[in-house]
C-alpha cells in the first residue's frame, strides 16, 4: 500500500507539470522534447514509476529538471500531439518490454561429499571393579573379671583405759596409849598415912594399851593405760578391667562383577566422494526496451462524472481490487486500485487512462 501511495503521489505531481486540457486543438513540440537529455530524463522517471521500490526523492528531482527544461522554451512544449478539444491528457508510464530466453545455468557447483562408514563393535564380558578396597576401624570391647579383696573399713587406733587402784585388808595392833605412870590412891587396909596427912598416893606404872583394827590399804595406785583397738576389714567383690578397649583396622576387599562391555573392533572411516556439477535450463526475462512516458487521454473534471467513477469502483471491486467506498469520488484508494490493476495487466500506469476504463468494461 505504501508503494502504491508513493506512485500515486508521483503521478499527481507529474500531472501538474506534464498534463493539460486541450482547447485550441493545435500544439507544437520543439527541440527540447527531442533532445537526448530530455529523453534520458523521461526514461529514468518512467523506470522509477514502473519499479516496485521507487525512489520518491529522485523522482521529484527528475520532474523538477523536466519542468525546468520545459519552462526554458519560449513556446509551449511538452504538450500532447494532435489533441482533441474537450479532452484531458497526461503522461503515463509505458512499462519496459521483455522477452523470454532460455539459458543453461549451473544450479550446483562441483563439490565433494564425505561418506563416513559406521564403526564396528562387539560385546565382551569383563571383570570390572564396582567398589574399591577400603579399611574401617572396628572397636574391640574391653574384657572384665571379678576379684575378691579385703578392704580396710576402719584404721587401728588406741584408747586410754583407767586402771583402778588395788586395795587389800590388813589387821594390825595399834598403840592406843603408851605405857606411863600415874598416881593412884592407895588401896588396902592402909589408905591413909595418918589422919593428919591424908590419903596415900601411890605412883603406879600403867602399861601401854593396844587395840586390834582392820583397814584397807592401797596395794597399787590407780593408773591410765593405752589399749590398742585393731582396725576393721571387709571382704568385697568388684568387677575390674582385664583387658582395656582397643581398635583394630578391618580390611574390606574390593568388589567385582562381570559386565558386558561394547568394544570398538573397527573405527569409523571417511571416504571423499566427488559430486559433479549440476546444470538446469531456465527461462529468463530479457529487457528489450526501457519504460518511458507517453501522452494518453485520461479522465478529468471535463469528462469525469460521479456515476462514471462509481462504475469504475464497482468494476475494480469485481476484479478483486479494493477501491474503498463506492462513493463516486476519485480518491487515493481508488487510484491505488487503478494502478495495481494497470501493473497486473502490464498496461501504462500512473493515471486513469481511457484504455484502462475500456479494459475494465466501463463505458465512457
Amino acid at each position: 500500500m505504501k508503494k502504491q501511495l508513493t506512485t500515486f503521489a508521483l503521478s499527481t505531481l507529474a500531472i501538474a507539470v506534464l498534463s493539460g486540457c486541450s482547447s485550441t486543438g493545435s500544439y507544437q513540440n520543439d527541440d527540447v522534447t527531442n533532445s537526448a537529455q530530455y529523453r534520458a530524463l523521461e526514461q529514468e522517471l518512467a523506470s522509477l514509476k514502473n519499479s516496485s521500490g521507487s525512489d520518491s526523492a529522485r523522482a521529484s528531482e527528475l520532474e523538477a529538471e523536466l519542468a525546468r527544461l520545459n519552462s526554458s522554451n519560449s513556446t509551449s512544449s511538452l504538450l500532447p500531439p494532435n489533441p482533441k478539444p474537450g479532452e484531458c491528457y497526461a503522461r503515463v508510464v509505458i512499462p519496459a518490454k521483455y522477452k523470454a530466453e532460455t539459458e543453461t545455468v549451473q544450479t550446483r557447483a562441483e563439490s565433494q561429499r564425505i561418506e563416513t562408514s559406521q564403526p564396528e563393535f562387539r560385546w565382551v564380558e569383563e571383570r570390572v571393579m564396582v567398589k574399591e578396597a577400603s579399611e574401617r576401624l572396628e572397636i574391640v570391647p574391653a574384657t572384665y573379671t571379678t576379684v575378691t579383696e579385703t578392704i580396710q573399713v576402719s584404721d587401728a587406733t588406741e584408747q586410754l583405759v583407767r586402771v583402778p587402784a588395788k586395795y587389800k585388808t590388813v589387821t594390825e595392833r595399834i598403840l592406843v596409849r603408851p605405857a606411863h605412870t600415874e598416881w593412884k590412891k592407895g588401896t588396902g587396909p592402909i589408905q591413909r598415912v595418918d589422919a593428919a596427912t591424908g590419903e596415900i598416893m601411890c605412883l603406879v606404872e600403867v602399861p601401854a594399851e593396844y587395840k586390834t583394827v582392820t583397814k584397807t590399804i592401797v596395794v597399787e595406785p590407780e593408773t591410765v593405760k593405752k589399749v590398742a583397738i585393731p582396725g576393721k576389714t571387709q571382704t568385697v567383690q568388684r568387677r575390674v578391667v582385664k583387658t582395656p578397649e582397643t581398635t583394630r583396622k578391618v580390611v574390606i576387599p574390593a568388589e567385582y562383577k562381570m559386565v558386558k562391555v561394547r568394544k570398538l573392533v573397527k573405527p569409523a572411516e571417511q571416504n571423499v566422494v566427488s559430486i559433479p556439477a549440476e546444470y538446469n535450463t531456465v527461462q529468463k526475462r530479457v529487457k528489450i526496451s526501457d519504460a518511458y512516458l507517453e501522452w494518453r487521454p485520461i479522465l478529468c473534471e471535463t469528462n469525469t462524472q460521479p456515476g462514471l467513477v462509481r462504475e469504475l469502483q464497482k468494476a475494480l471491486k469485481a476484479k478483486g481490487y479494493n477501491p474503498g467506498s463506492i462513493d463516486g469520488v476519485l480518491g487515493k484508494n481508488t487510484m491505488n486500485a487503478v494502478i495495481a490493476y494497470q501493473k497486473s495487466q502490464k498496461m501504462p500506469s500512473g493515471q486513469l487512462t481511457i484504455n484502462t476504463l475500456k479494459s475494465l468494461g466501463v463505458a465512457i
